[in-house]
């Protein structure tokens, strides 16, 4: 089969389209032929090893994970014997970030458990764009504070995969929501129900009056006092992605808590069923959409992290695999 392959650190350059075995599937797993894949910041991260501490994880001197890729949906092919959820030929999604990745590939091996069926009214694209982001927006708007009809959000980061998932989701459920990001994002979130935009590189919104009850930020680099000063007493802070100092920083504060600090933490993704089943039902009833920028054939997938670095992304990138 074809498949993606980074076999050290670096730029988009390293990556290299090979032909691999093809995987046979374990006792509970299923074989996917994928059909699409999409990228995510932890493909950045472990494609270039950057930050330099991530390896302690990824692998210190080379990737652990040769074929990068999490996200992915694609059909059913052949079942381990002890699967129960699937059979050859039904359609489903997921994110392998907790198993063994692989999506960037014409196949891969997954546990049925991390597995859903895809939405029916998306494209195998528009699936593609879904689980990871999908379900670290679902986990980032519960996680600590327990979003509410009426709370006032603002995320961080809002343009991006996750960002345009969180958006939506807190609309739905009734908050008052506070999109930042970049200007050429901004029409993008208005179009998707943003109460307020701001332009991060126009205003900075922690010098701001406004208090928030949960904010989310997904590329959290602030000090945690600018956090705090617009946090309503009983606010929430929650960090999807930032800087090392400022994750080292909230996991110290977990070990050693303050009163003032119990709400403020890391959001430990757990890629589950039982979220994707959430997210494929509110897709399915249109109240919930992806956001696709651009897709790539995967033939191409140097030039779709080319673009990706570029930190122009509105939504996600999608791979396609013919």
């Amino acid at each position: 089969m074809k498949a993606i392959r980074n076999e050290k650190y670096g730029l988009p350059n390293v990556l290299q389209l090979k032909e691999v075995e093809r995987p046979v599937p374990k006792n509970n797993e299923v074989l996917v032929k994928v059909h699409a894949s999409s990228i995510n910041s932890w493909d950045w991260d472990y494609l270039t090893g950057r930050p330099r501490l991530y390896r302690l994880f990824f692998g210190l001197f080379k990737p652990k994970h040769k074929i990068l890729g999490a996200d992915i949906a694609g059909q059913v092919l052949s079942v381990g014997g002890e699967v129960k959820l699937f059979k050859p030929g039904d359609m489903v999604y997921g994110d392998l970030s907790a198993y063994n990745w692989g999506g960037f590939a014409e196949f891969v091996c997954a546990d049925e458990n991390l597995l859903s069926t895809k939405p029916a009214n998306l494209t195998y694209e528009e699936a593609a764009a879904v689980p990871q982001a999908g379900v670290l927006a679902l986990q980032g708007l519960r996680h600590n504070g327990d979003i509410e009809e009426g709370h006032k959000v603002l995320i961080n980061g809002a343009g991006g995969g996750v960002g345009t998932f969180a958006l939506q989701l807190a609309k739905l459920w009734g908050a008052e929501v506070t999109a930042v990001d970049r200007s050429d994002k901004l029409d993008v979130l208005l179009d998707l129900g943003a109460d307020f935009v701001i332009d991060y590189q126009k205003e900075n919104f922690t010098k701001t009056e406004k208090k928030y009850d949960l904010i989310l930020d997904v590329i959290a680099k602030k000090p945690l006092s600018k956090y705090k000063s617009v946090l309503n007493p009983n606010g929430a802070f929650v960090v999807v992605g930032g800087s090392v100092t400022l994750l080292l920083k909230l996991a110290l504060k977990s070990i050693f808590p303050k009163k003032s600090d119990r709400k403020m933490g890391i959001l430990m993704h757990k890629p589950n069923r039982q979220d994707l089943k959430i997210l494929q039902e509110l897709l399915e009833s249109g109240k919930l959409k992806p956001i696709v920028d651009q897709s790539f054939p995967l033939a191409k997938t140097r030039d779709a992290f080319t673009y990706y670095g570029k930190n122009l992304v509105k939504g996600k990138i999608v791979i396609t695999v013919e």
